[in-house]
């Protein structure tokens, strides 16, 4: 059923849902139920010393929905992230294998292009639709038409660029998700404010405690929300480093194996 499908987004739909499945799960079995026994237990402590110090607990903190949805998010760009650093592994392992086997002194004629060409175009289309092969293969094949290596050079480096700008489009996702956790949390923080506004009068009567509650919900979402986007942000940046490096070293292996050994004559 998911045939006509992109591999890439059967494979994003199964980790959000994965990811939606195990932090409510986690949450439901462990983070709720231990937040609320140590909140009744801050309660009753309260109401026996008013002046007792309540110490914060690291169930607390995590137990609102919006804290909740920013771990759901932040699995599901990693998981993405993880597919896209698998991806990139993939491609750099091509640049380990002597994909054009040429010693040092062959000359490559325009009319030769084609005969090394060939093999490109009988690997699996798995690999043939790499960025290495199809540089390769874009090259030979503008250098057999125009007979120019400035020509063939330049068709290496029109690929790289066009990859290079297709990989930095394919992060937009990723992108929204870490401005999107942030944005979740200050609706905790808003959510949070809000309640605590909400039971003024109670804490006009001297009962502060829903008022504080509340207050803990928006700066913990805040918090939390905070440091789970600086975490999503740093992996994003890495992988970019990485696609970035793929991209530019694949230019400088077509260079270094096959402009090189172009000869008009």
């Amino acid at each position: 059923m998911f045939k006509h499908f992109p591999a890439e987004f059967v494979y994003q739909t199964f980790a959000l849902l994965f990811a939606i499945i195990l932090v409510h799960g986690t949450y439901v079995a462990v983070v709720r139920p231990n937040a609320e026994a140590q909140l009744a237990e801050q309660r009753a402590l309260v109401a026996k010393q008013p002046d007792a110090e309540v110490k914060s607990s690291l169930y607390v903190i995590l137990k609102d929905y919006e804290q909740e949805a920013c771990f759901v998010l932040l699995l599901w760009a990693m998981a993405i992230i993880a597919y896209k650093w698998a991806v990139v592994l993939r491609e750099r392992a091509l640049l380990e294998e002597d994909l054009l086997p040429l010693t040092e002194g062959i000359k490559i004629l325009p009319e030769d292009a084609r005969r090394y060409a060939k093999p490109l175009e009988t690997l699996k289309p798995a690999l043939r639709n790499l960025l290495l092969p199809r540089a390769v293969f874009q090259s030979l094949t503008r250098f057999e038409t125009t007979r120019g290596v400035q020509d063939a050079a330049s068709a290496t480096g029109a690929v790289c660029t066009n990859e290079g700008e297709r990989l930095d489009s394919e992060l937009a996702m990723i992108r929204y998700v870490a401005w999107a956790i942030p944005a979740i949390g200050f609706i905790g923080t808003v959510r949070g404010i809000g309640n605590a506004m909400g039971l003024a009068h109670r804490a006009v009567q001297g009962d502060i405690s829903g008022v504080t509650e509340n207050l803990g919900t928006a700066f913990n979402s805040t918090l939390i929300a905070l440091l789970l986007s600086i975490v999503l942000m740093f992996l994003v940046h890495q992988l970019q480093l990485a696609q970035e490096r793929l991209v530019l070293d694949t230019e400088t292996y077509v260079n270094d194996r096959l402009i090189r050994h172009l000869r008009t004559s």
